[in-house]
């Protein structure tokens, strides 16, 4: 028999192909072996994934500075591992748009027009539902640049440092995407608080792995977090304005959507609080 992929030849003793590595195949594709592959896959302890997730908690520096100085088989590269937080948020959204009649959008003081909050809202929600992945991936650079300018021992130029946080945004995706199913499932209602309150977990992680790579001591950690978060807000404030420039580019909302500016105000952070999960 010969090798499926690179065509090279086996005997009948081998498990895997000594010329490009990969698996052979000897068994027709069924649903037993197919899931024994996936959970051998993804689930057994020397996976790159299982050894990705835990190594980001207990030693951030050795996957990430690892991984930029040339370590790549033993950890996940960044893409693949936001590949897995993107489908897992996939998800998050399917089961969001079976539980929008639930989930109450509005978590600040709706003032004198509560009605004409909730439809802002519903517009706003509808177009981030559309194009979350993409909003989600949006904020990698402006996290990027925030923390490339205030932490950055290492001298990481820009992109090295996007893989960074790359990494991070990923952790903090994976790591709630079991909290965000509870959440929707048991606490719909609540939706928006539980998810502004996570987008303090999401900064909070962020913080952790970039001083976990610079190690700075806490006299230096203090400056430099004062700075990170300043330049985090500017940034902030500049995505919320691109974005609700493509909300009227696209006549997703108009001017009539702003006669309370208390109301734009609420929703902007409703909006943004979703967004951070």
């Amino acid at each position: 028999m010969e090798c499926k992929n690179c065509k090279n030849p086996l005997s009948d003793l081998v498990f895997y192909c000594e010329k490009c590595g990969a698996r052979v195949i000897r068994n027709r594709l069924t649903l037993k072996n197919l899931f024994s592959f996936v959970i051998e896959s993804y689930f057994n302890i020397d996976n790159s994934f299982i050894k990705t997730f835990l190594h980001l908690f207990s030693d951030p520096r050795n996957v990430v500075h690892g991984y930029i100085t040339g370590l790549r088989k033993k950890y996940m590269n960044p893409i693949a591992y936001m590949t897995i937080a993107i489908t897992l948020s996939g998800f998050i959204v399917l089961l969001m748009q079976q539980k929008m009649d639930d989930i109450n959008l509005i978590i600040f003081n709706p003032g004198a027009n509560p009605e004409g909050l909730q439809n802002f809202n519903d517009k706003v929600m509808g177009f981030t539902i559309e194009y979350s992945s993409l909003l989600f991936l949006l904020f990698i650079p402006v996290f990027s640049l925030a923390g490339w300018l205030s932490f950055n021992k290492n001298a990481y130029n820009l992109t090295e440092y996007t893989l960074v946080i790359t990494y991070a945004q990923a952790q903090y995706s994976i790591l709630t995407f079991p909290i965000t199913l509870a959440v929707l499932y048991f606490d719909p209602q609540n939706y928006m608080l539980w998810s502004l309150l996570l987008s303090v977990l999401m900064v909070s992680l962020i913080i952790y792995i970039i001083q976990m790579l610079n190690r700075y001591n806490w006299g230096a950690f203090l400056a430099r977090l004062i700075a990170f978060i300043g330049l985090l807000i500017i940034g902030y404030i500049g995505f919320l304005i691109f974005i609700y420039i493509l909300l009227f580019a696209t006549g997703t909302i108009t001017l009539k959507d702003f006669e309370n500016l208390n109301q734009a105000t609420s929703s902007a952070i409703n909006w943004a609080s979703y967004n951070l999960v």
